[in-house]
């Protein structure tokens, strides 16, 4: 796949997302994407262009009712994805690429485990 390729298909992607908010395949693929990333091989440009999708997606999800006033588990991670969201706790441009790593797959770890819970309670197939 050309670089012209993938642009266009994650555009189509974008494009499918802004028509509804939760596509399960959509976020299912980014975040295996990223959770596929290594250290050594991936540069910070990488990282950073990778970063606002997935906390987008993440944003996404904490704005759905995943149960939290029924279960305490998903209202703990409710909390950490609110955390982890806040523009102070990103990564800055002086943060070093292991520290912008590590968060951008906190973000994406945790961006599954609300998509499997998103999906169980709506009936979807396992993302």
């Amino acid at each position: 796949m050309t670089v012209a390729s993938i642009g266009k298909a994650l555009g189509a992607a974008e494009s499918a997302a802004a028509e509804d908010p939760i596509d399960v395949e959509t976020i299912s693929s980014r975040t295996a994407s990223v959770l596929a990333m290594k250290m050594g091989t991936s540069t910070r440009e990488d990282m950073d262009s990778a970063l606002p999708a997935i906390v987008r997606h993440l944003n996404l999800l904490l704005c759905e009712d995943l149960g939290a006033d029924r279960d305490q588990e998903v209202r703990a991670l409710i909390r950490k994805g609110y955390t982890l969201i806040d523009p102070s706790k990103r990564p800055a441009e002086g943060t070093p690429s292991f520290g912008a790593f590590l968060y951008l797959r906190d973000v994406a770890l945790l961006t599954r485990r609300l998509l499997w819970i998103y999906t169980e309670r709506n009936g979807l197939g396992a993302p």
